[in-house]
């Protein structure tokens, strides 16, 4: 998103506008971080907001502040990580440029500072104290952020954005960027959102030794184009099978023309029967996103001392009735057989699932990353179906139990077969 240049703005005659704000009193009582699920791990990040009022009067269109006035909540967002952790962090085995960035604001533009290799605490601490550095975890802030104000102030300026909702990060000049429309002081306990592609700055007061904030960054390319990109190719590809018009040959030389405006009245007309065919089919196909979801997704928080996932309880047959486990967590995708080289591929079900992920290398840059570079997909973990078990799997995931007698497969083995292959993945449960 763009980030303004420079340290200092002119405020202008009027000053920047306030912030919407949402106060917490004295009177209050304090709210206590829920980690029992996603939703209500959101619910106590934004209170006293509402999740329905968020979404609906802020999200995607405009900033909320969220102060916490009240001396008995300046901890609030404090278990989630203090300057005091850091010792103990860097004794766990931290890499500069993989895990943390170490970098300063001279004359308005960012200077790295890393070192080579492990992270050494004394080096940090020093570069910290003397030189005022940043200490930058990663992942890096570039989408619709969340700052929770941790310890100490930091001041803060937003300014309009030049795009909404701008996909690309960059850095904006001075004369582009005009006033602040917001500006204001985060202490702990505070909470400030702004959607993506909203030019801020932010720095330490005078007078506060440090500021430790946790950035959160979320809705990674999941917007309708990005959803767009994914579900596409599969309608072409579907409606092709039916519509002789999209099977018809391009102009000769077309490839070879500059001006291509000839071609974009049949562009027209093949897009408009890709919607016909959405409309009366309702179906629309997403795999690349749905498969990239869960595999950065973690797994289900099972609590502090839980292992790995087993399958328990009791074993399905074709008398049981089950129930999907972790809906959540698992999705499933129609695309062409992965395991087959053959030029005529069929498609084939897939059933991805995150609960084999690891919780403790999540979104860290590992040494898995350096052999993604060079081709080598990333592990998946799920199951693969022959086409015919869509129906099946949709009566699984649509309702809240099933009969495994009544699964629409053609005989008693395959409706077995698919039970048993998802009790496996610890992805059902008999009831």
């Amino acid at each position: 998103m763009p980030k303004k240049e420079g340290k200092h703005a002119d405020m202008g005659k009027d000053g920047p506008a306030q912030c919407k704000r949402a106060k917490v009193e004295a009177g209050c009582s304090p709210s206590v971080m829920s980690f029992e699920n996603p939703d209500s791990l959101f619910e106590s990040l934004i209170s006293p907001i509402k999740q329905e009022v968020f979404f609906r009067e802020y999200w995607e269109q405009k900033p909320l502040l969220v102060q916490r006035n009240n001396p008995l909540l300046a901890a609030y967002y404090q278990s989630l990580f203090q300057l005091s952790d850091l010792k103990e962090l860097c004794g766990r085995g931290l890499y500069y440029g993989r895990d943390l960035n170490i970098c300063r604001c001279v004359n308005g533009k960012k200077k790295v500072l890393n070192k080579e290799g492990k992270v050494n605490y004394m080096q940090l601490k020093k570069d910290f104290d003397q030189k005022k550095a940043t200490i930058q975890f990663h992942q890096p802030q570039r989408f619709k952020v969340f700052i929770l104000q941790l310890e100490g102030e930091k001041h803060w300026r937003l300014y309009k954005p030049t795009v909404h909702l701008a996909r690309e990060y960059n850095v904006e000049s001075e004369d582009r960027i005009g006033n602040p429309t917001h500006e204001f002081i985060l202490k702990p306990g505070d909470l400030l959102y702004f959607p993506r592609g909203t030019i801020h700055q932010a720095d330490t007061p005078p007078g506060i030794s440090y500021s430790t904030h946790v950035t959160i960054s979320t809705y990674q390319n999941n917007s309708w184009g990005d959803f767009l990109l994914d579900a596409i190719p599969a309608l072409v590809f579907d409606t092709a099978k039916e519509d002789v018009a999209l099977r018809t040959s391009i102009p000769r030389k077309l490839l070879m023309q500059v001006d291509v405006a000839d071609s974009t009245k049949k562009l027209s007309s093949l897009l408009r029967r890709l919607a016909d065919r959405l409309e009366n089919t309702r179906e629309l196909r997403s795999s690349d996103m749905k498969k990239d979801f869960i595999m950065n997704r973690l797994p289900p928080c099972l609590g502090c001392d839980s292992d790995t996932l087993t399958p328990g309880g009791k074993f399905p047959r074709i008398d049981s009735k089950i129930r999907l486990q972790f809906r959540d967590h698992a999705v499933i995708t129609v695309e062409p057989d992965q395991e087959n080289s053959d030029e005529i591929r069929r498609e084939m079900v897939y059933v991805y699932h995150s609960l084999k992920n690891k919780r403790e290398t999540h979104m860290m840059g590992t040494e898995d990353d350096t052999a993604n570079e060079e081709g080598t997909p990333q592990q998946t973990h799920g199951l693969r179906f022959p086409l015919s078990y869509l129906d099946a799997l949709k009566q699984i995931w649509c309702s809240s139990s099933v009969n495994v007698k009544e699964l629409n497969l053609a005989s008693d083995e395959e409706k077995e077969n698919l039970a048993l292959s998802l009790w496996t993945e610890c992805l059902i449960e008999v009831i």
